[in-house]
């Protein structure tokens, strides 16, 4: 067990899941915890919005949980909201020579095989599933990249039919060849076909998680972005928007970028070491229409297939549309670099563009089913994981005492999503009481 810091002040830059779950630990230890959040709401990327006559808020970017996602699981077990943790399963689709494939359980996905593949194809899909899914030996994983694995693995057809649709959708076909294996693994390891959401969404987690920090005594503030943190004789200042704070021990949950703009004495090394950490942006359309669309709730998209996005999420295929004023609700999302031109473009530029993809999943569509618009958009959004990117991360203590950086970037293997943010900033935490001391 931890050792309780009474006096220990500590100042959390973001408050995303990982700011939010450091700053739960440090205070409950006796840390005074005190986070700053330049957004006008908790939750950084799974942050929610609600429309007019909704009971639910709903996600700006799709999310969902696993069954196997212990640190969600226990954090709202500790908070004590366990029965509102849902678990429905919804349906998964894959497009497969012009038509729509159930592609989402042990029944499914070998019946798609065997439909459409040579046994053999079935059969090193078995044995390199299994092998991916029971090792836990994901280091060796990294010196290869995904495109060569799986292709030696599971064979050409399958890799171009399942994994390289994956793998240029994620990351673009000028990473085919970087992304390595370990990121697949991670995927295929833990995944569950039961997704798990929040009673009222993830946005409602999120405050209700805010609401036990605050419990704890520890302050937040929204609206207030940090603009730099710096050492001095007695521990770091946080320069914010309003007015600095003193702290002993600092935790910056941004991007890498912005870290480079916040701690400007940052050694060199560790500054080219988060120059080097590569990503992409994501832009998600959420529509809501008076017609349902499909009766799936995800869809995987080859880029091949001419698709003008990555995925088509229809969120009331998972979740009731009672919850959100009987409206039918439709994600069209994609990770793309921060230059490319859908992060230029309008809400109503950006739907023309997607209009003839929606009509391709339903020939009854038409531009008067779409009743409201959202557009989300993000520059950082996908790590991308290269050869032997374990080597290559920032570690999350940096070379100054009492400053840490903890982004979606060093969950690695396992790719973004809050259950490992919730992980990283629970270690964090941990980290952090061990190792700093209050000042004098």
């Amino acid at each position: 067990m931890t050792e309780p810091r009474a006096g220990l002040k500590v100042g959390i830059i973001g408050a995303g899941p990982t700011g939010l779950a450091a700053a739960y630990d440090l205070a409950r230890a006796g840390a005074r915890v005190t986070v700053f959040e330049a957004g006008g709401q908790v939750g950084g990327l799974a942050a929610g919005f609600r429309a007019e006559g909704w009971e639910w808020s709903l996600e700006k970017f799709y999310h969902h949980w696993f069954q196997t996602d212990s640190a969600i699981i226990g954090l709202a077990r500790d908070l004590g909201v366990s029965d509102k943790l849902m678990w429905p399963r919804p349906k998964t689709v894959i497009y497969y020579k012009g038509g729509w494939h159930t592609f989402d359980s042990f029944v499914t996905i070998p019946l798609f095989l065997l439909r459409h593949f040579p046994l053999t194809d079935f059969i090193r899909f078995g044995l390199a599933g299994v092998q991916l899914r029971f090792s836990n030996n994901w280091k060796p994983l990294e010196a290869v990249t995904a495109a060569e694995w799986s292709r030696e693995h599971f064979g050409e057809r399958l890799y171009d039919v399942l994994w390289r649709p994956m793998l240029v959708g994620k990351f673009g076909e000028e990473n085919l060849e970087v992304v390595n294996m370990a990121w697949l693994w991670a995927r295929l390891h833990t995944r569950t076909t039961r997704l798990g959401t929040f009673e009222g969404g993830f946005q409602a987690f999120m405050e209700t998680l805010a609401e036990a920090v605050a419990a704890q005594g520890v302050t937040i503030n929204l609206n207030t972005g940090a603009r730099q943190v710096r050492q001095n004789p007695g521990g770091w200042t946080i320069e914010t928007s309003s007015e600095p704070g003193s702290f002993d021990a600092v935790i910056s949950t941004t991007s890498p970028q912005a870290m480079l703009r916040l701690a400007p004495d940052l050694p060199a090394a560790y500054r080219d070491q988060l120059t080097g950490l590569r990503s992409l942006g994501a832009v998600v359309m959420v529509l809501t229409l008076k017609e349902r669309l499909t009766d799936a709730y995800w869809h995987n998209l080859p880029k091949e297939a001419g698709f003008p996005f990555l995925a088509l999420v229809e969120h009331t295929n998972y979740i009731d549309r009672s919850h959100y004023g009987g409206d039918h609700v439709v994600y069209c999302g994609d990770y793309l670099p921060a230059e490319h031109e859908y992060f230029k473009l309008d809400s109503e530029q950006l739907l023309e563009r997607f209009l003839p993809g929606l009509q391709r999943f339903n020939p009854a569509f038409d531009r008067s089913w779409v009743k409201n618009i959202w557009v989300w958009k993000a520059e950082y959004a996908q790590p991308i994981p290269t050869l032997n990117h374990s080597a290559k991360l920032p570690a999350i203590r940096t070379p100054l005492n009492g400053l840490y950086f903890a982004s979606m970037s060093q969950v690695y293997p396992w790719d973004r999503g809050t259950n490992y943010a919730v992980q990283m900033g629970r270690d964090l935490a941990a980290q952090v009481l061990r190792e700093v001391k209050p000042a004098a």
